[in-house]
């Protein structure tokens, strides 16, 4: 079987081996140490956002990295009173953006009641740092563990539209053509929710089998080379990364 749902399964199975593993790395660890280290020094969104590495740990974690450099667009969205639905976080579809106004709204003088405590970005960033790891080796993996952790916060078929990395589990899975990114966005969510109950990812076991399904056809569209795993039993092969190396450890007891 191909290497992504070998090494996804793998993964889903070895529970927090792998996250352990990884949040041992030296660059990872030394970022970890840096943001418990600043993080509670850090008392307004401005200063939030001026200080590069903690921002961007933060926006890793909320797996927002690629639109760090948007500082006075995430100001907006941490300022967002999340009370009032027509307040700016609220009116974006990614859910992404309203998690990281409820963990760092308290920056803004919001209730600290959903602010998020340090140990819980600090296991959000090893999560997607992991996930972005693996992906340099295997796109297919890193996406159906973010499916996994992310498809149960989507509310609506356009907050799967929003995503992209949502919406390339859904397209592999159901056949949505890549045509289809041309029409309406409205008629974009009418064609998703005829085609799969959004509520489903409410449900752990239904999100397994869209990620089986999803696995399966990945590896038969997309991956022509083995597994990183599987590797390990061909004669002069070496690891492609340090993760790649400690993920085999793990799996086989070194």
């Amino acid at each position: 079987m191909g290497s992504t749902t070998l090494t996804y399964n793998y993964l889903n199975k070895s529970g927090t081996k792998a996250l352990d593993q990884h949040a041992k790395e030296p660059i990872v660890k030394n970022e970890i140490a840096y943001f418990e280290a600043q993080m509670g020094k850090i008392k307004t969104v401005d200063a939030f956002v001026k200080n590069y590495r903690v921002f961007n740990f933060a926006m890793k974690a909320y797996g927002l990295e690629d639109m760090a450099y948007a500082k006075a667009y995430m100001k907006k969205v941490i300022t967002s009173d999340l009370s009032d639905k027509t307040s700016f976080a609220n009116k974006l579809a990614d859910s992404r953006f309203t998690n990281f106004a409820k963990a760092f709204g308290y920056l803004n003088g919001t209730s600290l009641a959903t602010a998020a405590q340090p140990s819980d970005v600090v296991k959000a960033y090893v999560q997607q740092s992991m996930e972005d790891d693996l992906g340099a080796t295997d796109q297919g993996v890193k996406l159906a563990l973010y499916f996994k952790r992310m498809a149960p916060t989507v509310k609506s078929a356009y907050g799967l539209l929003a995503d992209t990395a949502l919406w390339k589990v859904v397209k592999t899975v159901y056949g949505f053509p890549t045509e289809m990114g041309t029409a309406d966005i409205d008629q974009q969510a009418k064609a998703v929710k005829a085609r799969m109950n959004v509520a489903d990812l409410q449900d752990p076991a239904k999100v397994d089998k869209i990620l089986k399904r999803f696995t399966i056809m990945w590896d038969a569209t997309e991956n022509t080379a083995s597994s990183p795993v599987l590797q390990l039993f061909n004669s002069g092969s070496t690891a492609s990364s340090g993760f790649t190396s400690s993920l085999i450890n793990l799996k086989y007891g070194g």
